[in-house]
């Protein structure tokens, strides 16, 4: 029986990709398992066996942190593409149609964020810019519940933004971010481990799809 298990901060082309695979691969019967985590919960996951790989993201300022965590829990980050934060707004927000945002314009939205652990280092947040202050935040574990309320509240994310392929991204826009941070999206997967045929296939898939669609 085929089995194959990811895990992986709340991306929509995580969702997309291993669709892709689980429909490519077809077969009478098979054993997979999607985990959207934390960043530690992705961390925990490879490093357990749990799941085979762990779809993160790294930024200019948080790699060297994380890369220092990677090790330590005997994991090694691999990077498919680089490319530049955006913010995610509702197609009704005022500020959509701007050709770039900074956060200064931004502070008097909600701004909505992925919860982590309470212990867990800055260093762990899944946005890009996470540590600058906000007079408005909104902590959210699942990935709906974020989507919907950016567009409830008028809020916004900041994110990678590909957000193509699945429903719960139809209402948002992207707009870039004026900063010279830039993000570094990969996996990580046990250090020196030989990827089985299907994970060897979603990397292939996921890289395709980072490049496809990615935004500067």
């Amino acid at each position: 029986m085929a089995q194959f298990a990811v895990s992986g901060q709340h991306y929509l082309f995580n969702v997309q990709t291993f669709a892709s695979i689980v429909l490519s691969n077809g077969g009478d019967a098979y054993e997979y398992a999607f985990r959207d985590r934390t960043t530690q919960g992705v961390i925990d996951d490879v490093a357990s066996g749990a799941s085979e790989l762990g779809v993160l993201v790294e930024t200019t300022c948080t790699a060297d942190q994380l890369e220092a965590a990677f090790a330590e829990a005997g994991l090694e980050f691999t990077e498919l593409i680089e490319s530049a934060p955006r913010v995610a707004l509702p197609a009704s927000h005022p500020l959509v149609n701007a050709s770039s945002l900074t956060l200064e314009q931004l502070e008097d939205y909600p701004y909505l964020y992925f919860e982590q652990e309470a212990d867990a280092p800055a260093f762990f947040a899944e946005e890009a810019l996470a540590d600058e202050k906000r007079h408005k935040g909104i902590a959210c574990t699942d990935r709906a519940s974020l989507s919907e309320l950016i567009v409830a509240l008028n809020g916004y994310t900041v994110t990678s933004g590909i957000l193509v392929g699945i429903s719960d991204g139809a209402g948002l826009n992207t707009v870039p971010l004026d900063t010279d941070v830039r993000l570094h999206l990969g996996y990580v997967a046990k250090k020196g481990a030989q990827l089985s045929e299907t994970a060897q296939k979603f990397v292939t898939k996921l890289d395709s799809n980072l490049k496809k669609y990615a935004r500067f």
